[in-house]
């Protein structure tokens, strides 16, 4: 409880040190973290070392709305202390993302017995533009984006139901990473919906845009590490670094990103911050092994979507799936994930990858869907039920330079087959984003 308010709040790990999460940089529940992967790792990763405190805020998730006077910075202090109490946590280090930033640096001048360390990730001291800080977004781009963002979509004028088209997408400004992922965007949709209503995502913009807590930087006196993704779109880097500038207790560190949030790409941030609190920084772990990477992609599903409506879409996916997964199974293969549009699979040895994807391909068919495929053969990173590496990523490009009813693979993958009966037509060199050089990449012949 807090000033009569109910506060949801969760306490992982045993770690030396208590380390309070103020803000995830979203506006979705603590609760969504379990429905990604990468968001869970991210989680994991930091209560490896400490004790780890997460809440949600007023508004958001499972705890009460705001109050008449909305969502305000000395608030959410308040709420952050009780929750400390709740846990009994006398003194923590406090990690801030984003939004969260203004907050903890108001805790740490206010109340610095409290405050142990700062972690201060891809956020700002002020966000609006001034005369005397250049760094800032213009007010009427910064209250644009969020009329755009927070008021529901109007339904297209041609269909009687709304798409994603209709809505505007955030997801290029918080995780550029992510946009190529289908089921990463889809749980991106969801948990947004379920985390804050419409009012409430506009009060802690509202909170946001009145920030500006540029007067209390010389009063803080923990230890703050300061971590700005280089290529942040959303809050770029010249907030950060006026932060590191201004608390004399600060160090910045640039992140190789352009991910707004620290959780979705693949850099070290919890590194960072777990040498930053402890003076030590384990490796990733990682289960790194050898397999055939399969991915697959349906061909024009947006317009698809558009022509058939969201639920004969839906039906039509479905069936698609049950058709995949049984090919995959037949083939003694792993589905890793839904992408949406497509899948990721992996498979003992390339031939059977091969073949599952024709048999795939044959038979959605059937149902009125073309597919591409793509299949590389590397090294990948198990992290969980999902998969990384390059290897991961070269197969997803793959995929996308084929053509429809077309499967491409690698010469890595032809090499190996060599004798299995598969034959192949020579596509050339091609060059791949993200994938350094050209590789020459071969078409299945049928």
């Amino acid at each position: 409880m807090s000033d009569g308010a109910h506060l949801a709040f969760e306490v992982i790990g045993d770690g030396p040190i208590d380390l309070v999460e103020v803000g995830n940089g979203t506006n979705m529940s603590i609760e969504a973290a379990h429905d990604e992967p990468r968001w869970q790792r991210y989680v994991d990763a930091l209560s490896a070392f400490t004790r780890l405190i997460r809440f949600d805020p007023r508004g958001i998730g499972l705890s009460d709305p705001f109050g008449p006077e909305g969502a305000t910075i000395e608030q959410y202090a308040s709420d952050t202390l009780a929750v400390m109490s709740a846990a009994g946590s006398d003194e923590a280090a406090l990690v801030a993302t984003s939004h969260s930033g203004p907050v903890a640096v108001f805790l740490a001048a206010t109340k610095p017995s409290a405050i142990r360390a700062l972690v201060l990730i891809c956020t700002y001291a002020r966000i609006l533009r001034a005369d005397d800080y250049p760094a800032g977004i213009p007010a009427g781009v910064f209250d644009g984006f969020v009329d755009s963002l927070v008021e529901p979509a109007t339904p297209s004028t041609s269909t009687s139901t709304s798409t994603a088209e209709d809505t505007v997408d955030d997801l290029p400004l918080m995780a550029p990473s992510r946009m190529d992922d289908g089921a990463f965007r889809t749980w991106w949709r969801q948990a947004g919906h379920r985390g804050a209503s419409p009012s409430s995502a506009r009060a802690m913009f509202m909170m946001s845009r009145g920030s500006d807590v540029r007067d209390l930087l010389s009063q803080v006196r923990a230890p703050t590490l300061v971590l700005h993704s280089l290529g942040d779109n959303f809050v770029r880097a010249d907030h950060g670094r006026y932060l590191a500038g201004h608390i004399s207790t600060a160090t910045f560190t640039e992140i190789d990103s352009a991910d707004h949030l620290p959780w979705t790409d693949d850099t070290d941030t919890v590194g960072e911050i777990e040498e930053f609190l402890t003076g030590t920084r384990h490796a990733p772990k990682g289960d790194r092994r050898l397999a055939t990477v399969l991915f697959t992609d349906i061909v024009e599903s947006t317009e698809s979507v558009r022509s058939l409506g969201d639920k004969a879409w839906r039906d039509r996916l479905d069936r698609h799936d049950l058709v995949a997964e049984r090919q995959i199974s037949r083939y003694d293969g792993k589905l890793v994930k839904s992408t949406g549009d497509g899948l990721l699979a992996t498979f003992d040895g390339p031939a059977a990858a091969i073949r599952c994807a024709g048999a795939i391909a044959e038979g959605v068919t059937q149902i009125g869907v073309s597919i591409r495929c793509g299949v590389h053969v590397g090294e990948v990173e198990q992290r969980g039920e999902d998969i990384a590496g390059i290897a991961v990523h070269v197969a997803a490009r793959i995929c996308g330079a084929a053509q429809s009813d077309e499967t491409l693979v690698s010469r890595t993958v032809t090499d190996l087959v060599a004798g299995s009966g598969i034959e192949f037509e020579d596509r050339g060199e091609h060059e791949l984003k993200g994938v350094p050089g050209s590789l020459q990449l071969f078409a299945v012949r049928d």
